[in-house]
């Protein structure tokens, strides 16, 4: 962790060093140039001219901060020379007019473009096109820098967007989960009490009988803690339980007959034994399936769509193909996905979601059949 803190400090440095690397090179050249422009008619090199323009390529460094003066030294250096009776090419004061249009204000540099690119034909240092050019083109690299930026700036907006309304929906989708399997317990718990009052009755006269019911009662209680921890977990609140019963995997035939009603059809495959789940596994191999063909119905433009669902081992494997075009990124309201892996993590299980290479979109999850640790 250090090794990548010190690596990051690194890159920091170096990003920050470029614009000082870049107004040194800048300076540099311009000085160069403008010394070159000074005696390139046959003028003999003198040491006054010479030092006028190093001192006024040096000032060019400060032209982040101070771009008015900048500008205002260099013109006032042209004019130096010129008075001087040599014939300076004006190449630091075209770098301080770009420079300004990049860095200030539109109305600043244009309140000082039309006085010096004036007094800069005036002097025959350079003509205007050359001096509306440079600011031009420090306009435009300022226009696409706000640009750009703006685009950063929205791009991290919708992001965080995104991930606010992914927790929504999780959240969402966590306490319709608790509400659900607290019926779940609800419903065991009665059961227990009403087996718990039989095994009573019966306890003297039929133990037999008594002993089987309260090893029911048993494997409901277990299940029943095992569903309490998951509430314990989810839970965000209070809500009021619903009195309808939960929906199971023997409801699936409802549910499927309801989407071939709605245009969908749907072929239903069972591989192995059925077995007796836990509630909670049932409600969400249920839900799932239910998501995922909603999913192919509205979203992905689905002509047909299979469910399977395989017995065998410690897992339930829910798997719902379709042949539409996949359902993409969620629009708003639309968080199946999230949905989905929040039913499966609750189980402490495995989620697979994709496009399929041969065509289509599948859902597969694995659901632990007994509790976990």
């Amino acid at each position: 962790m250090n090794v990548v803190k010190r690596i990051r400090a690194v890159r920091g440095l170096q990003a920050a060093h470029r614009p000082v690397l870049f107004d040194i090179a800048l300076a540099v050249a311009a000085t160069i140039v403008e010394v070159g422009l000074l005696f390139n008619d046959g003028t003999q090199a003198a040491p006054l001219p010479i030092a006028v323009t190093v001192l006024t390529g040096a000032v060019l460094l400060a032209r982040r901060r101070f771009g008015v003066t900048v500008t205002a030294v260099t013109v006032a250096s042209a004019a130096a020379v010129t008075a001087a009776g040599y014939s300076p090419g004006g190449a630091p004061a075209v770098v301080a007019l770009w420079s300004l249009a990049e860095t200030r204000d539109r109305r600043v540099s244009l309140a000082v473009l039309a006085p010096v690119a004036v007094f800069l034909e005036a002097d025959n240092v350079c003509s205007p096109p050359v001096s509306i050019g440079a600011w031009m083109l420090g306009a435009y690299m300022q226009a696409r820098r706000r640009y750009v930026q703006a685009v950063e700036e929205r791009a991290a907006t919708l992001e965080r967007e995104r991930d606010q309304l992914d927790q929504i929906a999780a959240q969402r989708e966590r306490e319709s989960i608790a509400r659900e399997l607290h019926d779940i317990v609800a419903h065991s718990v009665t059961v227990m009490l009403i087996g718990v009052r039989g095994a009573r009755d019966v306890l003297d006269t039929e133990p037999h009988v008594a002993a089987r019911t309260l090893e029911r009662v048993e494997t409901s209680a277990e299940q029943s803690l095992a569903e309490l921890r998951r509430i314990l977990v989810l839970l965000r609140g209070r809500h009021a339980a619903e009195t309808r019963p939960q929906p199971s995997l023997a409801d699936l035939d409802h549910l499927l007959t309801g989407y071939r009603a709605a245009g969908l059809p749907v072929r239903l495959e069972i591989a192995g034994e059925p077995l007796d789940l836990p509630s909670g596994v049932e409600l969400s191999a249920y839900r799932i399936i239910e998501e995922a063909l909603t999913n192919a119905l509205k979203h992905a433009g689905a002509t047909l769509a299979t469910v399977r669902l395989s017995y065998g081992g410690a897992d339930l494997e829910v798997r719902v193909h379709d042949d539409g075009t996949g359902i993409g990124e969620p629009g708003p309201g639309g968080h199946g996905l999230v949905g989905m892996r929040e039913r499966v993590a609750v189980l402490a299980g495995e989620l697979e979601t994709g496009q399929v290479p041969g065509g289509g979109f599948r859902v597969v999850a694995r659901l632990p059949i007994g509790e976990r640790a």
